[in-house]
């Protein structure tokens, strides 16, 4: 026999897992704001990290010419790696805009 509820008492809320349960969420519940700009801190690093080392690490006092030797023989191309860097830049703009959206 189940007891008889009063109207006092909350509803209970809806928790859906992900990953086995690693991950939990509430129906409803908003991104933290932290959460949301450490999307762009990241974003901004990634693309930062690729354009520093586009080339590979060309400067380092003991790979550098090692890795300037093999960029000469491969000929790496400057416009694949404007496009991977585009391509970096809309995965950015798209996470961002979609933590940044509210949720229904």
């Amino acid at each position: 026999m189940t007891p008889a509820k009063s109207g006092n008492e909350p509803a209970k809320e809806a928790i859906h897992g992900y990953a086995d349960g690693w991950i939990t969420e509430r129906t409803g519940t908003e991104v933290p704001t932290f959460l949301k700009f450490a999307f762009i801190a990241i974003a901004g690093g990634c693309l930062a990290y690729f354009f520093i080392y586009m080339y590979g690490e060309v400067n380092h006092p003991d790979r550098g010419v090692l890795v300037k030797a093999l960029n000469a023989a491969t000929e790496a191309s400057a416009t694949l790696m404007y496009i991977i860097a585009a391509m970096i830049i809309a995965f950015g703009v798209i996470v961002v805009a979609f933590s940044f959206r509210r949720s229904k």
